[in-house]
């Protein structure tokens, strides 16, 4: 699976862990050149809190596009530091 945003691939990973539809990618498959810690944090119930990261590619900004869990509550922790994406971001083969 490769994550793409302004014809940039972002992450790259064929081990993604499906959840409620999203992709989450391994936190190695990320091309962190291309991310910015943000300081939105949200809750999932059973998930966890989730941290964000703003992506950044070509001098343009996804605000809060990905999101991950630094901590995940025991029924998520195959996740733990996993990337998901959202506002934009393709997720395709």
């Amino acid at each position: 699976m490769k994550a793409i945003w302004n014809n940039q691939v972002i992450a790259e990973s064929d081990q993604t862990i499906v959840i409620e539809g999203n992709h989450y990618f391994p936190p190695d498959s990320v091309k962190k050149e291309f991310f910015k810690a943000s300081d939105t944090h949200t809750v999932c119930p059973w998930k966890g809190t989730a941290s964000y990261f703003s992506v950044e590619v070509d001098g343009s900004t996804n605000k809060d596009a990905a999101w991950y869990y630094p901590e995940t509550k025991p029924m998520a922790s195959g996740i733990k530091g996993y990337v998901a994406f959202w506002k934009g971001v393709k997720v395709e083969k």
